[in-house]
């Protein structure tokens, strides 16, 4: 009796086989195909299947659990496992508790069967169901294994796949958490050792980082060494080999810089080879046999590249007793300077950015138009230090005729060139409609319906004063700013009421005028709302802030502003901070 013999009709499809022997194939009944169909995915799956009654003696197995086991398929039916294979643990116990209630298990059996095999115990993972007629009578379980056996070393290299895998995994949040370019390398460094190397440094092309290059002789390749990363025993070591701290260089005869220039990683064990492939000439003999005697036996160099071009490199070493660099070690590292590259990338990216930003706010902040001589003024300009990009803040101060004075200040919404740009366009508007002596409530008008119709999708806040000796008035127009601080002589402070309308950009208009009295020897504070803004606090609440500080009114407007920073900052800025400060002179005051 052979394996379709073995098949227990009753519990797959009666009546299946007359069925296929009474009809030729392509007269064949739904039922009969439905059979064929059937059989040929139990015959011929990879997994091993097996049918056993409730007495739990077996009613089917396909050919695959037939060669597991060593025995024909006839040799199984009507007989226990126990009795098949005695030398396998018997699930007899668990398989009662499917028939009992229903729910499928899974089970790790070991041991030997029949089947010579070079392994010193053999294991499988097998699945059990609980089986029933259409009447939902029991009549017995079905089980569907595989055999997990490996060999040791295939353990051990399962092993070692799977903890490259999980740092792969783990380099995707570890790698990259910021856009500063010193901590994007430390992080790569840190990151490989020790998981992947006992030492590890991260060295960058110069040029890649604005405001530092440095100039290095024709024809050689210069690096900045951005991290290095060691236990301190190994610190001491490698420190009288190389700068762990300064910049590298390659001349045209290195071999790794030949390594690097093509792309290619460069692994070395200098345990079989103490010398440097390509070195011909023993140029760096000497510094191999001090590597050897540092207790470095192996060294894998990959280059730090993008699609585009090539960043710089990471270089790991190992020590005893650790083993050396492995086929297997240099892909996941090449893996890892991938993903370390796009992390760089963006970190040079955003450095870049950040500087032309920078560089052009400061740039149009830096000389703001003077006033008329009856007014004192001071200026800050505080740029995020959180690694957010420049933000659009701005200020000016115009002196107008008769003796007038307009004091600017705004904020363009996001951050970076972009804001910084439209910084520069709001602020050219707002001086071109002032000098045409435009009421203040026009002037926003026109600037908001300016911006809304040309398409310019940065919006900003913007605060008019204009100052009147004349009258001794300051007149305020407001889109969306938050109020400025008054400073009277007797060292009180309070917001001065403004009421304010919608930002500039979004064509809405509702822009009005209104004037105060001025203060003699009173100071007015004008500022953007990095100083005074706080996650999740309410804005009624920061603002109070202000009318709480602690101010000299004789001190020097430089030594107020300082005063108020101090104040208000507890550490580096989270978003960019202008601050502006007027008062009528003192000379014309006394």
């Amino acid at each position: 009796m052979g394996v379709d013999d073995a098949l227990p009709k009753p519990l797959i499809s009666a009546g299946a086989d007359e069925a296929v022997a009474a009809e030729p194939v392509h007269t064949a009944s739904p039922l009969a195909r439905e059979y064929r169909i059937l059989h040929q995915i139990v015959a011929g799956t990879n997994a091993g299947i097996s049918v056993m009654d409730t007495d739990l003696r077996y009613l089917y197995i396909n050919p695959r659990m037939a060669r597991m086991n060593g025995l024909p398929a006839e040799a199984h039916l009507g007989r226990t496992l126990s009795a098949v294979l005695p030398g396998v643990h018997r699930p007899d116990a668990v398989l009662h508790k499917v028939l009992a209630d229903g729910k499928p298990r899974e089970l790790v059996g070991t041991g030997h069967t029949r089947v010579d095999s070079p392994y010193e115990r053999r294991e499988w993972r097998v699945t059990y169901h609980r089986l029933e007629d259409e009447r939902g009578r029991i009549i017995g379980i079905a089980g569907i294994g595989l055999e997990i056996t490996e060999p040791r070393q295939y353990l051990h290299g399962l092993e070692r796949a799977h903890e490259r895998m999980a740092l792969l995994d783990t380099a995707a949040t570890s790698i990259g958490t910021t856009l500063d370019v010193e901590s994007t390398c430390k992080e790569v460094a840190d990151f490989v050792v020790p998981g992947l190397a006992d030492a590890a440094s991260v060295d960058l092309f110069d040029e890649d980082r604005p405001g530092h290059r440095l100039h290095s002789e024709p024809g050689v390749m210069r690096l900045r060494r951005m991290a290095f990363t060691a236990p301190p025993n190994l610190v001491k070591s490698l420190a009288r080999l190389t700068d762990l701290e300064g910049f590298v260089e390659y001349d045209a005869s290195s071999p790794l810089r030949t390594r690097l220039e093509s792309g290619r990683p460069w692994v070395h064990n200098l345990r079989t080879d103490p010398t440097l492939p390509g070195d011909d000439s023993g140029r760096y003999a000497q510094r191999m046999a001090q590597y050897v005697a540092a207790g470095v036996h192996s060294a894998l160099v990959v280059p730090l590249a993008t699609e585009s071009r090539q960043l710089g490199m990471l270089s790991m070493v190992r020590c005893s007793p650790a083993p050396a660099f492995t086929r297997e070690d240099t892909a996941v590292a090449q893996e890892l300077a991938a993903r370390a590259a796009r992390a760089l990338e963006r970190s040079l990216q955003f450095a870049r950015e950040h500087t032309m930003a920078l560089e052009l706010q400061r740039a149009l902040l830096s000389e703001p138009h003077l006033p008329n001589p009856n007014v004192e003024t001071a200026t800050r300009y505080l740029p995020a230090t959180d690694g957010t990009l420049v933000g659009g803040d701005w200020f000016d101060i115009l002196a107008l005729p008769g003796n007038r004075n307009l004091l600017v200040i705004g904020d363009v919404m996001g951050h970076g060139v972009e804001a910084a740009v439209a910084m520069s366009n709001y602020r050219s508007m707002v001086r071109a409609m002032a000098a045409a002596e435009l009421p203040l409530d026009e002037v926003l008008f026109h600037a908001d319906r300016m911006v809304a119709e040309s398409g310019f999708e940065r919006v900003a806040t913007c605060l008019l004063a204009l100052g009147d000796p004349g009258t001794d008035t300051v007149t305020y127009a407001n889109a969306g700013h938050l109020p400025p601080l008054r400073l009277s002589p007797d060292g009180d402070t309070e917001l001065v009421p403004v009421p304010a309308g919608p930002p500039l950009g979004t064509g809405l208009g509702g822009y009005t005028t209104v004037t105060r009295p001025g203060l003699p020897g009173g100071t007015l504070i004008f500022y953007t709302d990095g100083l005074v803004e706080r996650r999740d606090e309410d804005i009624d609440t920061s603002l109070d802030r202000l009318t709480r500080l602690h101010l000299r009114p004789q001190d020097t407007l430089d030594q107020i502003l300082d005063a108020v920073l101090a104040q208000l900052t507890d550490g580096p800025a989270r978003d960019d901070i202008a601050l502006i400060a007027a008062r009528p002179c003192r000379s014309r005051q006394g």
